[in-house]
């Protein structure tokens, strides 16, 4: 079992608003910041779902969450959650953009609406969060930490998931851009850029039917193995907390090497078995005598 890896109550007094923080990774991550003792804010479209969290994780920690309804395509509601949160509590000192939409199909298959729909959630909906909580705290002279969740394709791009690419690139460019100008404000800004963390829902919506079966990710990551929810958390509150102060416009990669082992060009010869590495390396040996 991965244990959390910050001090106790390393978060206490802080407010962090998580978006799309009622299911999957954003739940792990609201999860164990609660645990650190923050003060939680989480945000996506269905206010049931995020009620249910509430409860739970302040159940199990005893510290505050407040549930919201927003849909971070539409401004208006985003400052509405703005509002909202600085209602309850005075302030906030932390802004996660986890909210993210994604399916798998061929490009020419999708409709400019399916385009839009992934684009406008992932990029319009960080940039609608980071500008409305962003220019709060520049008029309020307050230092800030936001941390975005993009993907290991954010810098190299992938078929099949080319909204989604396309999207979490811009994001990315936002984290290092707004890193250089707002960094005189005490704003930083990072993300993080995870593999394979399955979680139930996203993963079945993603690859439904036997697909997930077919595809199995732990084959892609040399360490043989998925990421754990916690230590994506483990990461991600470092990167937030004061202990990361001087980390400013770095993206960091958690994928157990799952990238590197897709970029190299031999990397996939790992599948020959070794009674056909005999049989090559005697043929290379021929070769280099003649």
């Amino acid at each position: 079992m991965i244990e959390g890896a910050l001090k106790e109550n390393a978060l206490v007094g802080k407010t962090i608003v998580v978006t799309g923080g009622g299911t999957g990774l954003g739940k792990a991550m609201a999860t164990y910041f609660s645990e650190l003792g923050a003060n939680l804010v989480l945000t996506s479209r269905k206010l049931e779902v995020l009620t249910q969290t509430a409860e739970e994780i302040t159940t199990k920690t005893g510290n505050p969450v407040l549930p919201v309804a927003c849909d971070v395509r539409e401004i208006n509601q985003v400052e509405s959650l703005l509002e909202q949160t600085i209602e309850r509590f005075s302030r906030v000192d932390m802004l996660v953009n986890n909210a993210a939409g994604n399916f798998i199909s061929p490009t020419e298959r999708l409709s400019a609406n399916a385009f839009s729909t992934v684009i406008d959630i992932v990029l319009k909906g960080t940039v609608n969060c980071t500008l409305t909580f962003g220019k709060d705290w520049i008029t309020k002279k307050q230092k800030a930490s936001v941390l975005n969740i993009v993907t290991t394709y954010a810098s190299t791009g992938s078929g099949f998931v080319v909204p989604s690419a396309i999207a979490k690139s811009g994001v990315l460019t936002l984290t290092r851009s707004l890193a250089v100008e707002w960094g005189k404000y005490g704003i930083r800004h990072n993300a993080i850029a995870p593999g394979p963390f399955p979680t139930k829902g996203a993963w079945e919506r993603l690859l439904p039917g036997d697909l997930l079966e077919k595809f199995d990710f732990k084959n892609r990551v040399p360490l043989k193995r998925v990421g754990d929810h916690q230590e994506l958390s483990n990461l991600a509150a470092f990167l937030l907390s004061d202990f990361a102060g001087f980390i400013n416009g770095e993206v960091v990669t958690i994928d157990g090497g799952e990238w590197l082992q897709g970029a190299g060009e031999f990397n996939n010869m790992e599948a020959i078995p070794p009674q056909m590495w005999d049989s090559i390396e005697n043929t290379i040996r021929k070769s280099n005598k003649s």
